[in-house]
């Protein structure tokens, strides 16, 4: 799988590009309306530049402040031009390598005293050490300002992508203003603990960014009711590694009443959980590379965030694969399967358990365009794709695959096979994957809803890749500016789906079925045991089966994490 080493090096460093600062600006009370017209723009530039470098720029004076009692004490926050009110806070501390614990009291982030400050990031590669701590369990809040105080309102929680390497609350189009307004609900978007320091440790710790997300609902439990929220109506969304996150809490026992329900986007399942076995392989080899004795908490203690993340974080990440291959290039450091905090793979490889709760599950058209495209930005001629398919899929699956019309070698105008490689890997890696996880859940007493985005919005970053700027092209992540409602500038397809995806999103939140009853939206039929039915999302109708049967992909073709038997 070397196309995805590629990828994952250029989505680290687009996301670098685009890291956040620590101070973002004091925000005013009044309506957007009622600003005066340089006020209004003002407004508007620091909305559109929101978590950016750029951010910086929008520091002002006049500072309106609101304060909320909770049971742990007074949550501080600012008022939003938006209509909706922001709360950050740090949700939970750790030591180095350990479980967090949940705060007891409302602390702001980083020691600040400056309510409108964001969150430094989590440590991650290549970033300037001014961006991050390793003290970043924090979240932010969006509130809306009209919401009552008597209960009622459902919550969604949001963690955030970048294959358990990068990302944070304040990443691109996480402004969740929009959206806390649009669903009616409050919004929380939080950070948790990543690579070397979240899911690789040298005291075999394992989990520990995923226990960090579930301290963050404990925390979320306490002190939503303070703001209007129903702490029995929580529901937990991410995308890409942030949805391998929600489908990890899915299979935690301890997680299960924390909430109500659960939004996958962009979930590689794939490559399944790591194994406990793997695991120690792997914890055993990032020792090797720290230059520190798993036993020597001196010598531990010594090393800083920035030496861990770019040394032998890094070294891990790019050689994990040659040391476990069931680690693969993409996520070689994500959740374990330890059979005791998580206690079923979730997938094919064992019983799946019995469910309940209902989940959205969706996906992009062209998943994988950034990877291929990136990888290969030449035509690709039948030799190179022959070469690669194999090398990537082994001698058993290649020949199986090449019997099946879209993924097939045979003449093409331009000798190009990039657009059946992508086909293949989109369908390999995400889409068949997530639909054979769909159907499992079905079958086991849970309810689900399949779609699949025609429409997006490049994310920052994508233009990297030409592929991915082209019409009618929905890249990996180009659908989170829609569900945020963050695009700038968007054009008339990308609003009403921002519009409808929202209004799907709140019936979800509210009634845990993505149909609005008073709209005249097509009907999202559940999944069943065969047919997932998998709507368009952006466009009419359903998205075609293609190699996505029960009997291709799972059975014909296994999956990575039937292969490596994880």
């Amino acid at each position: 799988m070397v196309v995805f080493s590629f990828i994952s090096a250029l989505t680290i460093l687009a996301s670098l590009l685009l890291v956040s600062p620590s101070q973002a600006s004091p925000v005013r009370s009044q309506s957007f309306d009622s600003l005066s017209p340089w006020i209004a723009l003002e407004s508007w530039f620091c909305r559109l530049v929101h978590a950016t470098l750029a951010y910086k720029l929008c520091l002002q004076e006049g500072l309106s402040a609101i304060s909320v009692d909770t049971p742990l004490g007074a949550a501080q926050g600012v008022v939003d031009v938006s209509g909706t009110n922001r709360f950050v806070v740090k949700y939970a501390s750790a030591d180095r390598w350990s479980p967090s614990s949940v705060a007891t009291a409302w602390e702001l982030p980083n020691g600040s005293t400056n309510i409108s400050a964001l969150p430094l990031m989590c440590p991650q590669p290549y970033a300037d050490d001014s961006t991050f701590t390793e003290d970043c369990l924090s979240m932010i809040l969006y509130v809306p300002t009209n919401l009552h105080v008597d209960g009622g309102v459902p919550t969604l929680m949001w963690i955030h992508g970048g294959s358990f390497m990068v990302g944070s609350a304040t990443a691109p189009g996480l402004d969740g203003s929009a959206l806390a307004l649009a669903t009616e609900s409050i919004v929380a978007v939080i950070q948790y603990r990543l690579g070397a320091l979240g899911f690789v440790a040298p005291n075999n710790q394992t989990n520990l960014g995923l226990k960090d997300a579930v301290n963050a609902l404990e925390f979320l439990k306490t002190v939503i009711p303070s703001f209007g929220g129903d702490a029995s109506m929580i529901t937990v969304a991410g995308q890409s590694s942030g949805a391998n996150m929600i489908r990890a809490l899915l299979a935690v026992p301890s997680a299960q009443s924390l909430f109500q329900s659960a939004i996958l986007q962009s979930d590689p399942m794939d490559y399944g959980f790591l194994s406990s076995s793997d695991q120690v392989q792997l914890q055993e080899y990032f020792v090797r590379n720290l230059g520190c004795a798993a036993t020597d908490s001196a010598c531990l203690s010594t090393l800083t965030a920035d030496t861990i993340v770019n040394g032998a974080g890094l070294w891990q990440w790019n050689s994990s694969v040659y040391i476990v291959p069931a680690a693969t290039q993409s996520e070689p450091m994500r959740v374990v399967n330890d059979g005791t905090f998580i206690n079923s793979t979730l997938d094919s490889t064992s019983t799946f358990p019995a469910v309940s709760k209902p989940i959205l599950l969706s996906n992009v058209a062209d998943e994988g365009g950034y990877a291929v495209y990136g990888a290969f930005p030449d035509p690709m001629p039948e030799a190179e794709y022959v070469t690669v398919v194999n090398g990537s899929l082994g001698d058993t699956r290649y020949e199986t695959l090449m019997g099946w019309q879209s993924y097939a070698v045979e003449s093409t105008a331009d000798d190009d096979y990039r657009p059946q490689f992508q086909d293949l890997v989109t369908d390999w890696v995400w889409r068949c994957a997530v639909w054979t996880f769909a159907r499992n859940w079905v079958s086991k007493g849970g309810t689900a809803y399949v779609g699949m985005y025609t429409v997006g919005a490049s994310y920052p970053g994508n233009s990297a890749v030409s592929f991915c700027t082209e019409s009618g092209v929905v890249c990996h992540q180009d659908d989170i500016e829609i569900v945020f409602g963050t695009v700038s500038n968007p054009s008339s397809a990308q609003s009403a789906l921002i519009t409808e995806m929202q209004a799907r999103y709140k019936s979800f939140l509210y009634s845990g079925n993505p149909n609005p009853s008073d709209s005249s939206y097509t009907n999202w039929q559940a999944a069943g045991t065969s047919d997932v039915n998998a709507i368009l999302l952006g466009s009419s109708g359903e998205a075609p089966v293609g190699a996505c049967t029960p009997s291709f992909w799972g059975e014909s073709v296994a999956y990575d994490y039937q292969v490596y038997n994880i």
